[in-house]
Parts: structure tokens; C-alpha cells; sequence
């Protein structure tokens, strides 16, 4: 006797069962599949770094700390005002030049400059730094994120690639070789 030609309500109902589970399998996957393929993107992406003009040379006179906004090279349509930065420009001499983020490097708030004072103070824990960037008091544990920068045809050019960010525990061994709250 052949089998029949019909499908029983169980194998129909099992069949359906089994697409839908490998529809959401494929849903799931997609996610863990980008997580894992990453670090091979994210090497492609940091090989194109670009040099994002700040302004011409006479912006920033020397001895001062000026604020100045850049468009972060990274773009996408929904962005919107959010990807434009901002950065503290600290001309030491003609050629010379400090490019800091204007984050608090405790939490990340923005860090005001005080001519007076000649000091960063971040208004929402009380972080001080120096006009050179270091750390002068507080809560934060190391200075302010810097740049790197170019000068080129009387431009001022800084690699905004890097983005400041905490870096691991081992940033933060001082001159003795111990952590700071060890």
C-alpha cells in the first residue's frame, strides 16, 4: 500500500511550527552575526582617518584658548545637529598647538575654559584641569582627551577619529607603579 497524498493536520501544523522557529533563528542571528564580524569593520573604518579643519591660524592667537566646532567626519543623514563638536584650541606659540575635547574625562560634561583663572572647571562635579590639559583637582583622574593636529597652508587640521573615552586600568598607574586608589 503507497502512502497517501495528503498531509496529515499534525505534519502540516509541524512543517509551520519549524518555518516560523527558522524565520526567527534568522532574525536573531543577524545581530550576533554583525557582533562578531565587527572588529573586521571597525579595522577597515579607523584605516580612513581624516583631517577635519578647525579654521585658519589667525582664529587662534598665541597665549590664548579659544573654543572652536568642527562636523565630525562620521556621518549619517539622521544626525542632524548632534554631529557637530566642539573642541578647546590652546595656541602655545605660532606652530604650536593643543586640540582638547571639551568632555570632562570623569563623566563626560562639558568642560568650560576660564580666562581669569587660566583653568577648565567642569561644572557638574567640580573637575579642575590646568591650561595645558592636565588634571588639577577632583573627581577626574588624568587630563583632558587631546587631539592630534596638523598645521597645513595656514590651516589648523585636527584627527577627530579618536573618539575620548575611558581608557583600561592601565592608563592609570602613576609614577610609583600603583593605581591612584590603591
Amino acid at each position: 500500500m503507497t502512502a497517501p497524498d495528503y498531509l496529515s493536520r499534525r505534519t502540516m501544523l509541524m512543517r509551520l511550527g519549524i518555518f516560523f522557529n527558522a524565520v526567527i533563528a534568522a532574525v536573531l542571528a543577524v545581530p550576533v552575526v554583525g557582533y562578531l564580524f565587527s572588529p573586521l569593520a571597525r579595522t577597515r573604518k579607523m584605516a580612513n582617518t581624516s583631517w577635519i579643519p578647525l579654521g585658519s591660524l589667525d582664529q587662534f592667537p598665541a597665549g590664548e584658548t579659544r573654543l572652536a566646532t568642527f562636523r565630525n567626519s562620521d556621518v549619517q543623514p539622521w544626525d542632524g545637529q548632534t554631529a557637530d563638536s566642539a573642541c578647546w584650541v590652546r595656541c602655545v606659540d605660532a606652530q604650536t598647538f593643543q586640540v582638547f575635547a571639551i568632555n570632562c574625562m570623569h563623566l563626560g560634561c562639558p568642560v568650560r575654559w576660564f580666562p581669569q583663572s587660566r583653568l577648565f572647571m567642569c561644572p557638574c562635579h567640580g573637575g579642575v584641569y590646568y591650561e595645558d590639559g592636565a588634571r588639577a583637582s577632583g573627581p577626574p583622574e588624568r587630563g583632558l582627551f587631546e587631539y592630534a593636529y596638523k598645521v597645513e597652508d595656514g590651516k589648523l587640521f585636527i584627527n577627530a577619529q579618536e573618539l575620548p573615552t575611558p581608557g583600561t586600568s592601565s592608563d592609570l598607574i602613576n609614577i610609583n607603579g600603583k593605581l591612584p586608589c590603591a
